[in-house]
């Protein structure tokens, strides 16, 4: 319906909009962008790339995954896997809450609006094929675009202790997720090494089950 594509419109400039807002900048080429306008911008442009045939609601929640993210800093935390689990769990909400409040003020009922913060939520993941998805384009992303700045940061990593990253990775996707690492990634051939390792570990691990 014109009605429902003119309403999708407006929710995704008004995503954008708040992510726009964002004070932390990430270089793009030879300028800096919001980080999580950016992070949206590159789910969406990988959802297109892995499932062009995604329902809207996996799109919105593609676009609001990280929305004002900014505001619930890592360091509020404690440095600890209680702190951090603690730490995500308040992301999960935060966005689901905003997420959910742009919707209803662009006019989407509370049906759909539910739908997507389950999304946004990580609801039901491995049982909902909507949710999986999602997951499987978070995943993609993180290999595509901050994969390689994840490992700059910590050269005290080596090869075990990266594959061991990348397995965690793969275990929270779909065998055709993991399967799109290999196909849709481009990585310097060193990192492309890794991950097509990995990659393989854990399609013979999901055959095995």
């Amino acid at each position: 319906m014109v009605e429902d594509d003119e309403r999708f419109v407006k929710t995704i400039a008004a995503f954008d909009a708040i992510n726009a807002t964002d004070p932390n900048l990430e270089g793009v080429g030879s300028g800096r962008e919001p980080k999580e306008l950016l992070y949206a911008q590159r789910m969406s442009e990988m959802l297109e790339r892995f499932a062009p045939e995604a329902s809207a609601a996996v799109r919105l929640a593609a676009r609001c995954q990280h929305i004002r993210r900014w505001e619930i800093p890592r360091a509020n935390y404690p440095r600890t896997p209680e702190g951090y689990k603690a730490w995500r769990a308040r992301l999960l909400s935060h966005h689901a809450e905003i997420g959910g409040s742009v919707m209803r003020a662009c006019g989407y009922d509370e049906a759909m609006v539910a739908g997507v913060v389950s999304l946004v939520r990580k609801e039901r993941l491995k049982r909902n094929p909507d949710a999986q998805l999602l997951e499987d384009v978070v995943g993609l992303v993180f290999l595509q675009h901050y994969l390689a700045d994840f490992v700059a940061q910590h050269p005290e990593y080596g090869e075990d202790k990266l594959l061991d990253i990348l397995q965690k990775t793969f275990r929270k996707m779909s065998p055709r997720g993991v399967g799109a690492a290999s196909t849709l990634i481009k990585l310097p051939d060193e990192l492309a090494r890794c991950v097509n390792r990995a990659a393989g570990a854990a399609a013979v691990l999901s055959r095995s089950r």
